[in-house]
């Protein structure tokens, strides 16, 4: 992880932004499940990457939140929970932008306590069929590699490779996608050659990572917008551990709580937000089946592993 985030007070926000507001900034919205978020940056790079990264949201919508990515001589992340504001100094790494934005969408949507609540989950989701599976694991654990394995295959279908939404009806876990377009790792088609060809060209930043057009990468027919979940598959790293392992929900409930949800882009820690997600995580967990993925072995070895258990 390599930022902190600092809870700041609403009078101390509105210092920052009679300060913020007297630059020349990029403005743009973008929706996040629904959730209109404003951008504001002096980073041409930045507005250009999140044009391409999320959907638009209309100009008079207002906004639910807002997402501050300025010039700053070191790394610095403030955030101010009441007006669902965040303040980024110093930062030269699109990936955490995108993930602050969808953060800030996820604590905006949990605080709902009506049928509208949506959950997140810190993850990628595959579809097959109309029903899918998640993958979560902490950072390294493989959680790229093994999606965009899985995607080569005939009949699977690309929701999204980092984040996404979740509500939970009656007898159904409902799906929902986060992003248009995907940040990815410049060095994928390395990993998997079917990509590589596809990949020749593509514009990356600073970090190798690049914005690419996901109907440019598989198809417009495997690209989907929601599914319903049928398992998750968490992975970890860990020399010694059975490959696979079907998991209780206790047992996957408490992995996920010793390592932090597997979600290092937590706005918000309070007692009481760290409350909802335990409850959230216990009740998916009760309602599908949870398996202990581990990707010690070679990445076409683990794929292999995956593809037998959603068969």
């Amino acid at each position: 992880m390599g930022y902190k985030v600092e809870i700041i007070s609403p009078k101390t926000k509105q210092r920052l932004m009679e300060n913020i507001y007297s630059s020349k900034l990029f403005e743009r919205k973008a929706t996040i499940h629904g959730t209109c978020i404003k951008f504001f940056t002096d980073n041409k790079e930045f507005k250009e990457m999140w044009e391409d990264n999320f959907e638009p949201m209309p100009d008079w919508i207002r906004p639910h939140a807002r997402l501050f990515a300025i010039k700053g001589k070191k790394l610095r992340v403030r955030y101010e929970p009441s007006s669902k504001t965040a303040i980024i100094e110093g930062c030269k790494y699109y990936g955490w932008i995108k993930s602050i934005a969808l953060a800030i969408a996820a604590d905006f949507l949990e605080d709902f306590t009506s049928e509208h609540r949506r959950h997140s989950v810190h993850g990628s989701f595959v579809d097959h069929g109309g029903r899918g599976v998640a993958i979560v694991g902490p950072s390294g654990s493989g959680k790229t590699t093994l999606t965009y394995g899985l995607l080569q295959k005939k009949g699977f279908h690309f929701v999204t490779d980092d984040w996404f939404f979740v509500r939970l009806v009656e007898d159904e876990v409902l799906i929902y996608s986060s992003e248009r377009n995907s940040y990815i790792r410049g060095n994928l088609g390395e990993v998997w050659k079917k990509y590589a060809e596809k990949l020749k060209g593509i514009k990356k930043d600073c970090e190798d990572r690049a914005i690419v057009d996901v109907k440019r990468l598989f198809g417009e027919h495997k690209i989907r917008k929601e599914s319903s979940l049928t398992a998750i598959v968490i992975l970890t790293r860990t020399k010694g551990l059975s490959p696979l392992t079907k998991l209780t929900s206790q047992k996957a409930l408490s992995f996920m709580i010793e390592n932090d949800f597997c979600n290092p882009h937590q706005l918000v820690r309070s007692k009481e937000k760290m409350e909802k997600r335990r409850k959230f995580f216990s009740e998916l967990f009760g309602r599908v089946p949870v398996y202990l993925l581990n990707t010690v072995e070679a990445p076409h070895e683990s794929l292999a592993r995956l593809e037998s258990l959603i068969d």
